[in-house]
């Protein structure tokens, strides 16, 4: 059957670190590899806003949408598995924050692949977790 929509799955974690402390870790890329163990090698910064990656399937790139003030950590994420925009926030939660991340399964990932992707992405939201419940404030930028 045909639909005119993509299956998606939204991850979302409660983080001990305030909206802006979360923010500001989250939407520095050269972060990432700290919490994306599973999908991620490394990252160094591009041209025209782009950082060029290794990644699990070789190289790849990001591209930050991001919007301070709303919250907004969208990116799109290209690999040689898939190309796709991820929609992500960054929302209060009393004196913390959750994280959230929706995720629409390209046309050319199967089931499997998905599903093994969503997987690694409940890894990475864990050790995202340990990083920013953990740290005091101030220690969590890239030079840890």
């Amino acid at each position: 059957m045909n639909t005119l929509f993509a299956k998606s799955v939204t991850k979302a974690i409660d983080l001990n670190a305030c909206p802006k402390e979360a923010y500001n870790f989250l939407a520095d890329p050269m972060n990432w590899p700290k919490y994306a163990i599973i999908n991620l090698r490394s990252v160094k910064k591009g041209q025209n806003g782009w950082y060029d990656l290794e990644t699990i399937h070789g190289t790849g790139q990001l591209k930050m949408l991001s919007n301070e003030e709303l919250g907004i950590l969208d990116h799109i994420w290209k690999d040689n598995q898939a190309s796709w925009t991820v929609y992500s926030r960054v929302i209060p939660n009393q004196k913390g924050s959750t994280f959230l991340m929706t995720f629409f399964q390209p046309a050319n990932m199967d089931e499997e692949m998905f599903s093994k992707a969503m997987e690694g992405m409940d890894i990475e939201f864990a050790v995202l977790k340990t990083i920013l419940d953990v740290c005091p404030a101030g220690e969590r930028g890239r030079d840890t």
